[in-house]
């Protein structure tokens, strides 16, 4: 059977694999600069990496799922099967179905560990081409469970399982961490594993993979806790879940600490030139206190103007090396912050905040050393009544910026540095800095004509 592979990850690359291995001919297609599996063969575009595939697996991940279908969308050969096997939520699987035609979709979810099983692992199985998938997935060795149904079916099981299996791996992350911090983290390890029915392996295997696919599983559960909250039953411990996952996500992709410290000192200006002056928010967000000064990760929130609900949130959620970066949709009727919230966020080792927006309290902010940047000052306190968002991409002074992006303010202003190019521009901006030094010390040391 001629197949094809979107999507040659982790997941993709063993799928493929275990194809190769009973026979088949694969193709593979990912843009990605990722590995070939041996037996594979790679093309470069979509449309190519379907031409005359009898099947399609789509292991794209959730978040690019419907941009993979309609990439092939009209390149499907006639009869080929579309199984999309990402983790999405039942709406999202229904609107891929459409896009390539719900007579030959299967909506396959996995539901189990495909590094430890390999192309093996246990699917569930809808959509009116299940039958036709469920053959290819039998062939692999693994158990199939073809409920035939409809697109989005299977995705309900794997979700309602998600919201248990996630949640384990949650606690087992948390209760180690608390271990740890304890000086027991030996005696809490001994105790998860004799509870687990397959001791430290299935332990350090929980633990290892949420931290791992710490971005992907957030994505999945909080689409359980969404599941689970459209079916009347609330979403306590699932939502928890998610957020758990999240905040693992953010520290994997956020910029570690001693190069937070690699910047100390380092001139908000320097890095803007280094950086060809992207990422620089405008001057009406300005610092509120002479010499404030601060380098963290960004912890982001989205508020309703003039409504600081969601702040106190974020504060709650915010660990040592956070800076809060709100959008307020630059109104300046009503502080989103004071003395006492300063004071929460700086118990929490929240080293300041930028604000499209106003805050107040200024001299007492200066006081406790909580650097602070806004649009405006007022003495008006805000609304706390929400909505509002935590963790998510905000615009803020004309930059977008995303969770765990560095944020350095001075002075000057405030410049934001996706979280990947944190080293880069470390190194940017030092050679500025030594530029400046150098063309400084040359203008001192001409004569005076």
């Amino acid at each position: 059977m001629r197949t094809t592979v979107l999507g040659l990850g982790e997941a993709g690359a063993l799928y493929a694999a275990g194809l190769v291995a009973r026979g088949g001919d694969v193709t593979g297609y990912d843009p990605a600069d990722t590995a070939t599996p041996d037996g594979v063969r790679r093309v470069d575009t979509p449309a190519e990496a379907v031409r005359d595939a009898e099947l399609v697996l789509s292991l794209v991940g959730g978040k690019v799922a419907r941009a993979a279908a309609e990439s092939v969308a009209a390149h499907l050969a006639p009869g080929a099967v579309f199984v999309d096997m990402n983790s999405m939520a039942p709406d999202a699987k229904r609107d891929t179905a459409a896009l390539v035609g719900a007579d030959r979709f299967a909506d396959v979810s996995v539901v189990g560990s495909v590094p430890e099983h390999g192309a093996a692992t246990g699917v569930v199985i809808s959509g009116a081409a299940s039958a036709r998938a469920a053959e290819v997935f039998r062939a692999l060795g693994a158990p199939v469970e073809d409920i035939a149904g409809e697109p989005g079916d299977a995705s309900v099981r794997k979700l309602l399982r998600s919201s248990f299996m996630k949640g384990l791996g949650a606690l087992v992350v948390e209760s180690m961490a608390a271990g740890a911090a304890a000086g027991a983290e030996d005696w809490v390890r001994g105790q998860i594993a004799s509870a687990l029915a397959g001791g430290t392996a299935s332990m350090d295997r929980l633990h290892d993979g949420t931290l791992k696919h710490a971005d992907r599983r957030a994505g999945e559960a909080g689409s359980s806790a969404e599941l689970l909250d459209s079916l009347g039953v609330r979403p306590v411990m699932t939502a928890a879940a998610a957020e758990l996952h999240r905040d693992r996500a953010d520290a994997a992709l956020a910029p570690a600490d001693d190069l937070l410290a690699a910047y100390s000192g380092l001139a908000v200006a320097n890095i803007g030139d280094a950086r060809d002056r992207m990422g620089m928010m405008d001057g009406g967000i300005r610092a509120l206190w002479r010499g404030a000064r601060v380098v963290g990760r960004a912890r982001t929130v989205w508020v309703r103007a003039g409504d600081n609900q969601a702040l106190h949130r974020a504060i709650a959620r915010s660990r040592a090396g956070d800076v809060l970066v709100v959008n307020g949709h630059g109104d300046t009727t009503r502080a989103l912050l004071g003395e006492l919230m300063a004071e929460r966020a700086t118990k929490r080792g929240v080293g300041g905040i930028v604000v499209d927006g106003a805050l107040r309290d200024v001299v007492e902010l200066e006081k406790i050393g909580f650097a602070a940047w806004a649009r405006a000052v007022t003495p008006a306190g805000p609304y706390k009544n929400g909505p509002g968002q935590v963790d998510v991409p905000v615009a803020v002074g004309g930059v977008v910026v995303r969770p765990g992006d560095l944020v350095v303010g001075d002075d000057d202003g405030v410049i934001v540095v996706p979280a990947a190019e944190a080293a880069t521009s470390l190194l940017g901006g030092r050679a500025v800095e030594a530029d400046e030094a150098a063309r400084r010390a040359a203008i001192l040391s001409e004569p005076v004509r």
